[in-house]
């Protein structure tokens, strides 16, 4: 290993040690706090910018810390062994809007933009999904209308993590035909306080309390044409699949985290919990739960760490990342189910960590695009390349 190798992998070292120690003794201890209050508290929100969580998918020229995607990968492991709502505050920033901007924006837009981000002064949400636009990514509504200098958009975006507390808005608008499909979205940068644009109050879900997701609404919300990403129509669909399996990869990685801190709860309960005159650990019914859920775990954070690094090495691997983002999903409702078995009453009572996370793990398989699509993106892959071979 070079020199300079070396240093990066000392620092990067050290750096892992500081998040694993910030999840453990900041993060864990304040997650019935925000479970109650349906937010995070504004000094750990302090902490994680100062941790330099915002930014660790950026490039040092823009204030980042420049981790690649492996880097990040492990650091999405450490972080998401406390409660994945912690995550999800600066998610939309480090993936689906910031590499957005990254990859496409403008020099302006970069700089106005991305070393706030990295800061974590400003908070990115990412606005694609409509009520007839989610899985099906073409048939998003909302219209920007060019209108002199300025454009004029129009419409309503729903599921966005962090509506309610984000300060720029990716927002996939179409500029062609109706019919024009994925061809004619773009996508533009709209500011908070922007005329025409309001969060309302953000929903209630069955579990991830403290994550904020609500709808934007657009109401001719005028923006110079400086906003449109890139300065350019069109292909906003291929911009927004930059941030999407940016974000899918992390999710397998949060997956991973999630599964580990649901075996340390397991762990905790089976080396204390005593029947018939042993630690229930010692029955083999709840060993093989525990035998079956560990070699499941390592599975997806070997396959994780793969898509990672060949994600590094360019380019980025779609397939792959589907593969990930499914089995790590799938995997972890698994698990969060036998743990909840395997702690029996007390697995089912609000007072354990369990029934919480079971909760959340299982929005999973939903975001980021659901299980079902995942085998549908697998398969088509799978049949283009038989064919192409086949040809």
């Amino acid at each position: 290993m070079h020199g300079s190798d070396s240093r990066v992998e000392d620092a990067f070292s050290a750096y892992l040690a500081r998040v694993r120690a910030f999840s453990r003794d900041v993060l864990r201890p304040a997650e019935e706090r925000v479970e109650a209050e349906d937010a995070i508290p504004e000094e750990i929100v302090a902490a994680m910018r100062e941790l330099g969580l915002f930014g660790i998918s950026l490039p040092p020229q823009f204030g980042g810390l420049g981790w690649n995607m492996e880097q990040q990968v492990l650091l999405t492991m450490e972080f998401t062994q406390a409660s994945a709502v912690y995550r999800s505050r600066f998610s939309t920033t480090i993936g689906l809007t910031s590499q957005v901007i990254l990859d496409y924006g403008t020099p302006a837009q970069q700089q106005l933009y991305l070393p706030a981000m990295a800061a974590g002064r400003v908070t990115g949400a990412f606005c694609l999904t409509e009520e007839a636009a989610g899985s099906d990514a073409g048939a998003v509504a909302t219209r920007a209308v060019r209108d002199g200098a300025d454009y004029v958009i129009s419409g309503v975006k729903r599921y966005i993590t962090n509506a309610p507390d984000a300060d720029l808005f990716l927002v996939v608008a179409r500029t062609g035909a109706p019919d024009s499909g994925g061809e004619g979205l773009s996508c533009f940068l709209v500011e908070r306080g922007t005329p025409g644009l309001t969060t309302p109050p953000h929903s209630r879900m069955m579990g991830q309390r403290g994550s904020h997701v609500g709808e934007v609404h657009l109401d001719a919300c005028r923006v110079p044409k400086g906003a449109l990403l890139g300065s350019k129509e069109g292909n906003g669909l291929k911009l927004a699949l930059r941030g999407i399996n940016h974000a899918r990869t992390h999710v397998a990685a949060t997956c991973v985290g999630q599964a580990l801190r649901l075996m340390d709860e397991a762990l905790d309960y089976l080396t204390r919990r005593r029947q018939f005159g042993s630690l229930i650990g010692e029955f083999q019914a709840l060993q093989v739960l525990l035998g079956e859920s560990q070699s499941e775990i390592s599975a997806a954070r070997a396959l994780v760490l793969e898509c990672a690094r060949q994600f590094d090495r360019g380019p980025i691997p779609h397939g792959e990342i589907a593969c990930a983002k499914l089995f790590a999903s799938e995997m972890v409702s698994r698990v969060a189910d036998r743990v909840v078995q395997m702690l029996g009453g007390q697995g089912y009572l609000e007072e354990r960590a369990v029934a919480r996370l079971y909760r959340d793990v299982r929005l999973f398989r939903i975001f980021e695009g659901t299980s079902q699509i995942q085998q549908i993106n697998i398969a088509r892959r799978l049949l283009r390349e038989a064919g192409q071979r086949a040809a």
